[in-house]
């Protein structure tokens, strides 16, 4: 393929933009090669700037369920400019979509819009501090919840293939009250408890992981941290940033039936567009300004825009269970076509899957937490991302990152992604 318009691109940003992009991973640090620059997307594709075509499985990092700009949600963002583009004031739309989100996810009874994911999971950790009066927080090794200071240790994700699990610029006074523990040891997560007892103010959690590939909680796991926070007093935060309202309506926790304390959202409840949101139980939320004493702001919280594209989104999902149906039987297939390639060329790599999120590890070892996840082979990871492009499957550029799928997919994409992937492994190894 041709890439000469993205290089032309990538060189010209490189003299305005650090790295010549606005977030990490879009660089091709992990995987070589150029960053491509997309120009536009439909339903199951996307285009780069060469006009070259590609199937898209992360789905701009998870929020595009129903493929991209889908014609409902595309209508409602152009109904919704021509009263303006933001208010810096309450609109009903707000009123709608909270009652959408509480609805649809147990754990929320009172819900407050932020404009990221990681902003959400800033506020939910700034709020349980307020709300029990103390100032620890444990986070798990590999989850990756945003780029506040506090979530910068031991992150997953880009902050991982780039080298730096801890960032600089993020205080020893930030750090000391981050606890670490590994995800899937719970006995590890015991004991760091009690070496704290009655100091810790939250546990933050992805009840499935997404950002050291796609990662599941061991059997009944989340029901014993849930027990744990309950018997300890520490409000329990499920990171549902990447599985709210894709594993099921109401996210991981109905999946699993675990109810936290605190739930955090990104940017599906806009459809894409950037809009986050923390929420929980009232008798927490209502600790938040302005009712509350803990101070939490922003100009652009609820825009109307972004509160159009997530009404849309949200109307669409809590009115078509088909949906999750139909993208967790695509999980299913496209990962069985996958591990029959593997097994026909005696390959043991390792698959974790569920629903429609599913990583392919270049590891032997069964990947279950941060460091089990660092067996995979990188460099191998990389050959294969770009033999996959090659062939017009666009993979997310990073081995330390889940798949995405959409109802877009359908059986045409599928044979052509399981050719391609047979066809790239063949290459990678000379096969």
């Amino acid at each position: 393929m041709n890439y000469e318009k993205s290089k032309k691109l990538f060189n010209e940003a490189k003299k305005y933009i650090p790295g010549g992009v606005n977030s990490p991973v879009r660089a091709f640090n992990s995987v070589g090669g150029t960053p491509l620059f997309i120009k536009k997307a439909k339903g199951a594709y996307i285009y780069d700037e060469d006009d070259n075509k590609y199937i898209e499985l992360y789905n701009s990092w998870g929020p595009m369920i129903l493929g991209h700009n889908h014609p409902l949600i595309a209508k409602a963002v152009k109904s919704s400019i021509k009263d303006s583009l933001s208010f810096g004031a309450p609109t009903r739309k707000e009123i709608q979509i909270a009652e959408l989100i509480v609805d649809m996810v147990p754990s929320i009874e009172s819900v407050r819009m932020v404009n990221s994911g990681t902003e959400a999971t800033m506020s939910a950790i700034r709020l349980a501090r307020g709300f029990t009066g103390k100032d620890k927080f444990i986070k798990f090794e590999g989850c990756y919840h945003g780029h506040g200071d506090s979530f910068l240790i031991a992150a997953g994700s880009g902050a991982m293939t780039l080298g730096v699990p801890n960032s600089p610029g993020v205080t020893e006074g930030t750090a000391k009250d981050t606890l670490l523990a590994p995800y899937n040891n719970f006995a590890a997560l015991q004991q760091l408890v009690d070496e704290n007892k009655g100091e810790i103010a939250a546990l933050i959690i992805e009840p499935v992981a997404g950002n050291m590939g796609c990662v599941l909680p061991r059997l009944n796991y989340l029901q014993q941290i849930r027990d744990l926070c309950t018997k300890e007093g520490i409000v329990l935060i499920f990171d549902e940033v990447m599985t709210g309202f894709r594993l099921a309506k109401g996210g991981a926790q109905e999946r699993f039936g675990v109810i936290p304390d605190m739930t955090t959202l990104g940017k599906i409840i806009g459809a894409g567009l950037p809009v986050g949101a923390y929420g929980g139980k009232k008798e927490i939320m209502n600790f938040v300004s302005p009712v509350g004493p803990v101070y939490q702001a922003g100009t652009l919280s609820g825009n109307p825009v972004a509160m159009s594209a997530g009404i849309t989104m949200l109307t669409y999902l809590n009115e078509h269970p088909e949906v999750y149906q139909y993208i967790d039987n695509l999980g299913i297939e496209i990962v069985s076509g996958i591990r029959r390639v593997l097994l026909k060329h005696k390959l043991p790599y390792t698959i974790n899957q569920i629903g429609s999120m599913y990583s392919l590890f270049f590891t032997e070892e069964e990947v279950t937490d941060l460091e089990s996840a660092k067996t995979a082979d990188t460099k191998m990871f990389g050959l294969y991302f770009h033999e996959m492009l090659k062939r017009g499957v666009y993979l997310p550029p990073a081995q330390f990152e889940s798949l995405f799928l959409s109802t877009a997919i359908q059986e045409k994409h599928v044979r052509k992604i399981i050719k391609a992937h047979e066809e790239s492994i063949l290459a990678i190894h000379n096969l």
